[in-house]
C-alpha cells in the first residue's frame, strides 16, 4: 500500500507545480484546442528536400512564388488533446524535476496492485476479439433480426434494441456496440419517415451500453483497474454489481421511455419504415470492410434519394460472415470463462497477468481474420477494383471531363461505316487523345504516339503496335463476333476496322499508365507504404478494419495518467485528499460513504482526465485512506469499505454519460461516429439530456447498494 502520507509535501513549489499541471491537463482534456507553431519557410524546405533526397517522400513541386509563398514563416497547428496534453505534462515534469525514475515505473509498470502494463496488454487483446465480432457483422445482423421483430410498434422496438444493448454490452463491452450500434440507430432513423429525430435512441444506447459495461471487470479498463488496485477476483466483483446494475436497467426504462422521451416524434406508436425494393432485397449484401465496396456512393450524405436508399439497404440488407461471426463468438466466450475460473481458482495465492489469457485467444481470431481474408482475397480484389472504377468514372463525370469518345468513322471499300458504338471500347483521357490525334487518310492518328507506325494493308492504313503491346486486345475478338451477320467480303473488311481501332485505344491507355506512373516520380519509403496498406486493405479487410478500430491512443493517454496521479501522490497530494475522504466518511458512515463515492466519482469523470483517470486517482486515494487507519491502529469497517470501492464503480462506469463527451473516451468515440452521419449532437445538448438519466441512474443503483451492503456485509474490521 502507499506508505508515504507526509502532507507537509506540498508546501515544496515543485509540488504546487504538480497540482497546477494536473488541473490544466484535464482542463485540456475536456477542451481540446491547436496551438500554432512557426517554422522558417527555409527549414521547412530543407526538411523536405532532405527527406526526399534520401527517397522518404517525393521531390516537392517547383512553381512560380504565391503571395503566401513569399512569408518568411510557414504555420503549422499542433493538437493538445487527450492524448499529447498528459504526455506533454509528464515531460515538462520530467525537465523541472517534480517527477523522476520512481514516478515513470510506478506509472508504467506499476505499484500497489495495479498494473498499467497488464491492464493494458489485457484491454487491448480483449478489444481485438470483441471487435472483430463486430467486423463479422454479427452486432448489426442481430439488430436487423431484433428490428424485424417489432419495427411496426414503436415501443416494442425501442425496448428489444434497449435489451439487446445492455445484453450484448455487458458480454463483449462498450466499444463495439458504440462503434456499431450508433451507425445502425443512425441509418434506423434515418430510413423511418416518423422518426423526426434520433436523439431518443442514439442516447438510450450510449447510456445503456456504458450501463452495462459495469457487470464485467473485462468490459472496460476502468473495472481493470479497480479490480486490481483492491485484488477483488472477477467473479466476486460480478457478484457484488450485477444487482445494482440490473435494478438501474429495469428502472431507467419506463423513465426513459414515459417521462424523459415522452413525444411520438421521438418514439412513434408505430414507426413506419421505407421499403426496400425487390430488386435490392436480391442482391448479396455488401461487405462494408471492402474498400471501395458500394462504388463511393455516400451512405453517410442525407440529402440524396440514392444515400437514403444505401442507408435502407444497411439496415435491412445487412452483411453477416457467419463463420467469422461463429468463430469470434466461440473464442470470446472461452477466453471470458477460461479467464473467470483461473481467476476464481487463484484468487488465494500468486495469479498469473490477465492478458497471458487474452494474449492466445487474440491471437487465435487474429490467425482466423487473416486466413479467412486470404482465401478470399481474388473475391475481394475483384469487389475493390470494381468499386475504384466506379469512384474514378464518377469523378470523371463531375469534374466534366469525362466526354463521349470522338467518333471514329473508317469508310471501307463498301461504304460500310464504323463508328464507336460497333464494339465496346472505353479509352481513358479521351479528350486528351482526341486533342493530340490527326486525320491521315481517314484514320485517326495520333500526333505524338512513338508505340504506333502506320502500316499498309491493302487500300487502307492503319495502326499496328509495335513492341510490349503488340498483343491483340480481348476487346477485339469480342467486338469482331459483332460481324457474323455480314457476308464474307463484308466480315473481313469490318474486322480490319474493328482490329486497327481496339488497338489503337488499348495502345493509347497503356500509354496515359505509363504518362501517369512517370508524372509520379520514383517510388518512395511513403508510396510504398500507400501500396502496402492498399494492398492489405483489399486482401485482409477485416484485420484492416478491426486494427484501425481499436483503441490504441488509449495506450499513451492511461500511461501519462498513471505517472501524473502517481506524481500527485509522490508529492502528498493524494494524502491530503484521503485524509479529507476519511473525515468526510466519519461524519456521514456507510451511507455517506456510497453517496459521496458515488458523487464525486461522476462529477471527477468530467474534470479529471475521463473515467480512466478518476478511477487511477480514486484508487489511489483510497489506498491511502485504508494506510492512514492502518498507521492509526483504527481500522475501516468491511461494510464501509467495500461500500466505498463499488459505489465508485458505478460512479466511473455511469459517469461516462453525464455532462461532457470526454467524461469516457467511448464518449468521443459516440460523437465522431455521429458527426461523420452529419448528427451533430452539441457539448450543451449532450448535458442536458444526459443529466436527468444520470441522475436517475445513480439514485437507483447506490440505493440498491445501500440495501446489498447492509445484507451481504457485516460492521467487522476489515483485512488489509
Amino acid at each position: 500500500m502507499a506508505g508515504d502520507l507526509d502532507t507537509s509535501k506540498i508546501r515544496d513549489w515543485r509540488s504546487i507545480v504538480t497540482l497546477i499541471v494536473f488541473v490544466i491537463t484535464n482542463i485540456i482534456v475536456l477542451f481540446p484546442f491547436k496551438v500554432p507553431i512557426f517554422v522558417p519557410r527555409w527549414l521547412y524546405h530543407a526538411a523536405l528536400d532532405t527527406l526526399s533526397a534520401v527517397r522518404i517522400i517525393r521531390p516537392r513541386k517547383l512553381s512560380s512564388p504565391t503571395r503566401d509563398e513569399n512569408r518568411l514563416f510557414i504555420r503549422f497547428n499542433f493538437p493538445l488533446n487527450f492524448v499529447t496534453a498528459p504526455l506533454a505534462a509528464d515531460l515538462f515534469l520530467l525537465a523541472i524535476l517534480a517527477i523522476g525514475r520512481k514516478e515513470v515505473h510506478d506509472g508504467t509498470l506499476g505499484s500497489d496492485n495495479i498494473s498499467p502494463i497488464d491492464i493494458m496488454a489485457f484491454f487491448l487483446t480483449l478489444a481485438y476479439i470483441a471487435i472483430s465480432i463486430d467486423a463479422s457483422g454479427l452486432i448489426r445482423w442481430l439488430a436487423f433480426k431484433v428490428l424485424q421483430r417489432s419495427a411496426s410498434v414503436g415501443h416494442r422496438l425501442f425496448f428489444y434494441l434497449y435489451a439487446f444493448f445492455f445484453g450484448l454490452g455487458s458480454f463483449i463491452g462498450n466499444d463495439p456496440i458504440i462503434l456499431s450500434g450508433t451507425a445502425f440507430l443512425a441509418y434506423m432513423t434515418r430510413v423511418s419517415s416518423n422518426i423526426m429525430h434520433p436523439r431518443a435512441w442514439i442516447h438510450t444506447q450510449f447510456a445503456i451500453a456504458n450501463i452495462a459495461s459495469a457487470i464485467l471487470v473485462s468490459s472496460n479498463p476502468t473495472n481493470l483497474v479497480l479490480a486490481g488496485a483492491f485484488n477483488i477476483t472477477f467473479i466476486k466483483y460480478t457478484a457484488n454489481m450485477i444487482v445494482p446494475v440490473v435494478a438501474t436497467a429495469v428502472i431507467l426504462y419506463p423513465f426513459l421511455l414515459y417521462i424523459i422521451f415522452a413525444d411520438k416524434a421521438l418514439i412513434p406508436i408505430s414507426i413506419q419504415m421505407h421499403e426496400l425494393p425487390e430488386e435490392v432485397k436480391k442482391k448479396d449484401p455488401i461487405n462494408p470492410n471492402i474498400p471501395n465496396a458500394r462504388g463511393g456512393a455516400d451512405v453517410e450524405a442525407v440529402d440524396t434519394e440514392d444515400s437514403k436508399l444505401l442507408s435502407l439497404e444497411e439496415v435491412m440488407n445487412p452483411f453477416l460472415d457467419k463463420k467469422s461471426a461463429m468463430f469470434g463468438a466461440f473464442i470470446m466466450a472461452a477466453t471470458l470463462i477460461t479467464l473467470l475460473a483461473l481467476n476464481a481458482a487463484f484468487s488465494s495465492g500468486e495469479t498469473h497477468p490477465v492478458f497471458w489469457v487474452t494474449l492466445p485467444g487474440a491471437f487465435v481470431m487474429f490467425c482466423w481474420d487473416l486466413a479467412s481474408g486470404w482465401m478470399h482475397r481474388h473475391q475481394t480484389r475483384e469487389i475493390a477494383a470494381e468499386g475504384q472504377r466506379k469512384i474514378e468514372q464518377r469523378d470523371m463525370e463531375a469534374k466534366g471531363t469525362k466526354e463521349r469518345p470522338q467518333s471514329l468513322h473508317d469508310q471501307n471499300a463498301t461504304g460500310t461505316e464504323i463508328n464507336e458504338q460497333s464494339f465496346p471500347v472505353t479509352v481513358r483521357n479521351s479528350a486528351q487523345i482526341a486533342s493530340q490525334t490527326s486525320t491521315q487518310g481517314g484514320q485517326m492518328v495520333p500526333s505524338d504516339f512513338q508505340g504506333l507506325k502506320i502500316a499498309d494493308a491493302g487500300q487502307e492504313k492503319f495502326p499496328v503496335l509495335e513492341g510490349p503491346y503488340a498483343e491483340p486486345s480481348p476487346k477485339t475478338s469480342e467486338a469482331t463476333a459483332r460481324t457474323d451477320h455480314l457476308s464474307q467480303p463484308d466480315q473481313d473488311k469490318k474486322r480490319v476496322a474493328v482490329e486497327k481501332t481496339s488497338r489503337f485505344a488499348e495502345g493509347c491507355e497503356k500509354v496515359d499508365i505509363l504518362e501517369e506512373a512517370e508524372m509520379k516520380g520514383p517510388r518512395t519509403l511513403v508510396s510504398l507504404c500507400e501500396e502496402t496498406y492498399r494492398w492489405l486493405q483489399v486482401t485482409f479487410p477485416t484485420v484492416t478494419v478491426v486494427v484501425s478500430h481499436m483503441p490504441f491512443p488509449l495506450v499513451p493517454f492511461a500511461f501519462s495518467m498513471f505517472v501524473l496521479v502517481q506524481a500527485l501522490v509522490t508529492k502528498g497530494w493524494v494524502p491530503v485528499f484521503a485524509y479529507g475522504w476519511d473525515r468526510w466518511v466519519n461524519k456521514t458512515g456507510t451511507v455517506g460513504a456510497i453517496g459521496g463515492m458515488g458523487f464525486l466519482s461522476v462529477i471527477l469523470c468530467n474534470f479529471a482526465g475521463t473515467n480512466i483517470g478518476t478511477t487511477i486517482l480514486l484508487s489511489r486515494v483510497i489506498q491511502s485512506w485504508q494506510e492512514i487507519h492502518h498507521q492509526n491502529g483504527l481500522p475501516i469497517s468491511e461494510r464501509t469499505f467495500w461500500a466505498t470501492v463499488y459505489s465508485m464503480a458505478l460512479g466511473v462506469n455511469y459517469g461516462a454519460f453525464s455532462t461532457a463527451f470526454s467524461a469516457s473516451l467511448a464518449g468521443l468515440l459516440w460523437r465522431d461516429i455521429l458527426n461523420r452521419k452529419f448528427i451533430r449532437v452539441k457539448s450543451i445538448d449532450f448535458a442536458r439530456i444526459n443529466l436527468p438519466i444520470i441522475t436517475i441512474s445513480m439514485v437507483v443503483g447506490c440505493t440498491v447498494l445501500v440495501g446489498q451492503i447492509y445484507v451481504t456485509r457485516k460492521d467487522t474490521p476489515y483485512d488489509l
